[in-house]
């Protein structure tokens, strides 16, 4: 048998990403932004009031985005940041104020995350431009 054979039979595998949120209508606007722009990968949005942590283990990429530091909604995503080691996933935090990203990066450090440079979206505002050069580093291997 060929090798062409063989090429015929490699299925192309995508990467997967979750991005998980606190639902506030900002915040969700942005992640559909995110996903619509992840066209390599297979996305998957979630609230954290309804995020299992078993979601997160096959994700090769996470972005979690919040509007105000510690919401409710996150109170079990912080616990069990605290307790898994994903050190070979890439990360990425996004919000439209510098104190909520300053708290976004401090629940992340225990889990030893490849953490990116967070995206700050001034005012609320989508701004695709500096989402998709956001992505592309993020993305970048």
């Amino acid at each position: 048998m060929t090798s062409d054979f063989y090429m015929d039979k490699i299925i192309k595998v995508s990467k997967k990403a979750l991005i998980i949120t606190d639902g506030m209508e900002p915040v969700q606007k942005t992640a559909k932004e995110i996903s619509a722009m992840m066209k390599e990968c297979n996305v998957k949005i979630c609230s954290a009031d309804k995020f299992s942590g078993a979601e997160l283990l096959p994700a090769d990429y996470f972005i979690i985005g919040c509007e105000n530091p510690k919401p409710d909604s996150f109170s079990y995503l912080e616990e069990m940041l605290c307790h898994i080691n994903l050190a070979s996933r890439r990360c990425g935090l996004y919000s439209n104020k510098e104190k909520t990203l300053n708290y976004l990066l401090k629940i992340v450090k225990d889990c030893e995350a490849d953490v990116y440079e967070p995206l700050f979206l001034k005012d609320e505002i989508i701004n695709k431009t500096k989402i998709k050069k956001w992505l592309n580093g993020f993305i970048a291997e």
